[in-house]
């Protein structure tokens, strides 16, 4: 009796580490249909819920981040590797795991220590155009490299011989029709007819910047009409920012409907987009940071963004992710520290008045390999599974 396919996914931390190894569990889950997947992860971050909420079991060990900020505790970082690697390795033990897939991100690195404890094939993927700290410890424990853009290969030891596949992203984003979806978005998120929408996106929890941004802007745009701003603030900034729009005569405490919605601008904001479909087919432009895997949304969508990196980001990766659609004139990069609401709105403003230049910008960005980057991991994955010499055996 044939075997069915056992892979285990190191991912966690941030959705810009966990999104692209779902979408990878989706296309494993195409090509096996009974392959049995499951995710090293910590109980930190938001794999906690992501994860489980998307039908994975997943598997904690006890990791801390590779963050020079711990201070001297950066010094328990390799007792910390030793021990949850060995929890890691049982995990592939008892999952009879064939092959280990690390997506980046610290609760990844003990998934692939683990693997080279068991003997197990393993591959990493690097989402970044300047790799994390995990990934560059990774890198030199596995001969399998993947990367979503080219320019990383410089930055990992042995990136001569990684594999450019692109970057891992949802199936519904990956065939995504905008102008198909369009009316059923409006509906979805009770945007007026007419509205130029601008959607604020800042990440798995929300960027404070982008947020304080979109709320000012909103009030110094009061009274011009026919602009929506949706956006999303994470959970925790929610009431607030609510109860700043209204106090600002800019918001609504949920979806804008009425003869005056329109009049505005009227400003909305969510917790979270579980739809991010819906979203991109709404928005006419987007406002957010700049993390590899909104890149590659963006790119694969073609959104026009306006393109604010997070100035914390280690190797000050997301400027470099960003120029990726900044050079191809798809999008505008704007510094943190300037990102005011007087600043977007000098850039915000024309462009929303130019659908044609935001057609352009759409029309600009190279979408690569993203729409199929899931499927050629998954594809590299099920090759090491060792089983077959094609995924054919897999689905037979």
């Amino acid at each position: 009796m044939r075997t069915p396919l056992s892979v285990v996914i190191g991912a966690g931390g941030t959705g810009g580490h966990i999104y692209p190894g779902l979408a990878l569990a989706e296309a494993l889950r195409r090509a096996a249909p009974d392959a049995v997947i499951s995710f090293i992860g910590t109980e930190r971050g938001l794999e906690t819920t992501l994860i489980p909420a998307a039908g994975y079991r997943l598997h904690t060990v006890d990791m801390i981040p590779f963050d020079p900020a711990l201070g001297a505790k950066r010094f328990l970082l390799p007792a910390a590797l030793l021990r949850s690697g060995a929890q890691a390795r049982s995990v592939l033990r008892t999952q009879k795991a064939q092959v280990v897939v690390g997506m980046g991100g610290y609760p990844s690195a003990p998934a692939i220590v683990g693997a080279k404890m068991a003997g197990l094939p393993s591959v990493i993927h690097e989402s970044n155009a300047v790799p994390g700290r995990a990934n560059q410890f990774a890198a030199r424990l596995t001969e399998h490299l993947t990367v979503a853009f080219d320019g990383s290969r410089a930055h990992l030891s042995g990136g001569e011989r990684a594999r450019t596949v692109g970057m891992p992203i949802a199936a519904s984003l990956a065939a995504l029709d905008r102008p198909a979806l369009r009316e059923e978005a409006r509906r979805a998120f009770g945007i007026p007819e007419g509205a130029r929408v601008v959607l604020f996106n800042g990440g798995s929890l929300g960027a404070a910047r982008l947020t304080a941004a979109a709320v000012d802007l909103a009030a110094l745009w009061q009274g011009r009409g026919h602009v929506h701003l949706l956006i999303k603030t994470g959970p925790a900034a929610l009431a607030e920012t609510r109860r700043k729009l209204i106090q600002a005569g800019a918001g609504t405490a949920g979806h804008a409907h009425g003869p005056d919605a329109g009049a505005g601008p009227v400003a909305q904001a969510v917790p979270y987009l579980d739809r991010m479909d819906l979203a991109y087919a709404v928005a006419d432009l987007v406002v957010c940071r700049a993390g590899s895997a909104t890149i590659a949304e963006l790119a694969t969508t073609g959104v026009p963004a306006v393109l604010v990196p997070y100035p914390h980001a280690p190797g000050d990766h997301q400027t470099h992710n960003a120029r990726v659609l900044s050079d191809a004139g798809a999008a505008y990069l704007v510094p943190d520290a300037e990102t005011t609401a007087d600043r977007l709105a000098d850039i915000v403003g024309p462009l929303l008045a130019d659908p044609a230049r935001l057609a352009v910008m759409g029309r600009a960005a190279d979408p690569g390999h993203h729409a199929r980057a899931a499927d050629l991991l998954a594809d590299t994955v099920i090759r090491l599974a060792g089983q077959s010499a094609t995924a054919r055996e897999f689905t037979s």
